[in-house]
């Protein structure tokens, strides 16, 4: 895609990625306003990656597929870490029963007062084995923190995965969001609150938007500004 004006950066080659189209910004008394191409994505969007090493079980749609918040995103084969939970559930337990006695022998005074508290720290390391384990539990099951679709996969099912490794991105399916430079010299009226409307390659169509956000920084080589907007409304 080519540039429209000699100072508009090339965002949209920068990142062919993201929908482009060109957004008329400028006030309506300027006879030739420029016209800078714009870079529409999603309000939330992000990479998902693997907390544990493990193995992948299953994963929960392919590439494209919608997925709802809170759904099952990718599971991980879980046994060793039920079976820990077993293990520290009946290490609690004992150590619970531990507890009792040493009381009750403290009460007859058959145990000392150490005896008891060495019981009490012996229960709480227990539990504090099988609060880990519950949390090594659910990290086996990785959730979709909001509504969207799967923009893409890094991993299969059944394969083996190392902490931090990436295993799918997704995109939210919430409103969306223009990111554009625009000349800084229309600095001198551009504010947060301005509306205007983009013109989306992909569509063919025009839509309404508002200025959301504006840099805090001028660039010195282009001259220009990079401003955040919000699609006004909800559009396929």
């Amino acid at each position: 895609r080519h540039l429209l004006g000699p100072q508009a950066p090339q965002l949209a080659a920068a990142q062919p990625d993201r929908t482009a189209g060109e957004a008329a910004v400028a006030p309506a008394r300027d006879p030739a306003p420029e016209r800078p191409r714009v870079l529409l994505m999603p309000e939330q969007e992000t990479t998902l990656v693997a907390q544990a090493v493990g193995r992948i079980e299953r994963l929960g749609g392919g590439l494209g597929d919608s997925f709802r918040a809170g759904a099952t995103l990718v599971a991980f084969d879980c046994a060793e870490q039920e079976a820990r939970l077993k293990i520290g559930r009946a290490e609690l337990e004992s150590a619970r029963r531990s507890l009792e006695a040493k009381e009750r022998l403290e009460a007859l005074k058959a145990a000392g007062e150490i005896e008891v508290q060495i019981a009490k720290a012996a229960v709480d390391r227990a539990a504090a084995q099988v609060e880990l384990a519950n949390v090594q539990i659910a990290q086996c099951r990785i959730r979709a923190p909001f509504r969207g679709r799967i923009a893409k996969l890094h991993v299969r099912e059944h394969q083996g995965v190392n902490v931090g490794q990436p295993l799918m991105d997704i995109v939210g399916d919430g409103p969306l969001k223009l990111r554009l430079n625009v000349p800084s010299r229309w600095l001198a009226w551009l504010a947060v609150g301005h509306e205007f409307r983009v013109a989306i390659d992909e569509t063919g169509r025009r839509y309404p938007a508002t200025v959301s956000a504006l840099n805090a920084r001028v660039d010195a080589v282009s001259q220009s500004i990079e401003i955040e907007a919000r699609i006004v409304g909800t559009h396929p």
